[in-house]
């Protein structure tokens, strides 16, 4: 009985916070775009999340044709769960997900970004049975860079997400990417390096992301 109050909560809840919008006119402009593209073929490889996955060009940078960017600029969680039937009716062989930074810019409760990405991981699963996943942790942010926008500054909350979606990625069946480690510098921020914003990826930050992913054969 507690386990069913406690999950009737938890959709109450995520009922209150799905109201909240990620950037409607993008939104609505790109996943009308996705939905006109013809089902895939032949394997394909996605890459699924917000503004830092658009921003990276995958086939480019991996030397493959067969990858979708199904990057939205502004999107969270809720609007990932939303698109989901787009991305699965393709029956990727892979899916590489990057989620939840805006949630938290939105202030949604960390409970809530975690169980909307197990959400996507189990929708996923059912709906292309073969697909493997693979979930990134979110990335670090840096304050101290100049044009930092201060609604994302939420580095507790980012640990926080990214060590539940390792401790249960055996449970649910993902691969985990540790990301964060690889850009955090010695203080725990995003390597400025990496970043013109403190926020998203300049291109040598692609570049070493793709690096990462080759080295550990995530890819």
């Amino acid at each position: 009985m507690i386990t069913l109050a406690l999950n009737a909560s938890l959709t109450l809840a995520q009922a209150k916070y799905d109201t909240i919008p990620n950037v409607p006119d993008h939104y609505l402009l790109m996943t009308e775009k996705f939905s006109n593209e013809p089902a895939a073929k032949k394997p394909v490889t996605i890459f699924l999340g917000n503004s830092i996955t658009e921003g990276g060009n995958w086939k480019k940078l991996l030397k493959d044709s067969s990858i979708m960017n199904r990057g939205i600029s502004g999107d969270n969680t809720f609007g990932v769960l939303k698109r989901l039937p787009e991305i699965t009716r393709h029956k990727p062989a892979r899916v590489y997900l990057l989620i939840g930074v805006n949630d938290l810019s939105k202030n949604i409760p960390n409970e809530i970004v975690i169980e909307n990405i197990f959400s996507i991981v189990s929708r996923i699963h059912a709906a292309s049975p073969k697909t493997r996943i693979f979930v990134h942790s979110i990335l670090p942010v840096n304050p101290e860079v100049q044009g930092f926008m201060t609604r994302f500054n939420k580095p507790a909350d980012i640990v926080e997400i990214n060590g539940q979606l390792k401790k249960y990625q055996e449970a649910l069946k993902y691969t985990f990417i540790n990301i964060h480690q690889e850009f955090s510098d010695q203080k725990q921020r995003l390597d400025s390096r990496y970043t013109n914003d403190g926020l998203h990826l300049n291109g040598a930050g692609y570049q070493h992301w793709v690096d990462f992913l080759k080295k550990n054969k995530y890819i």
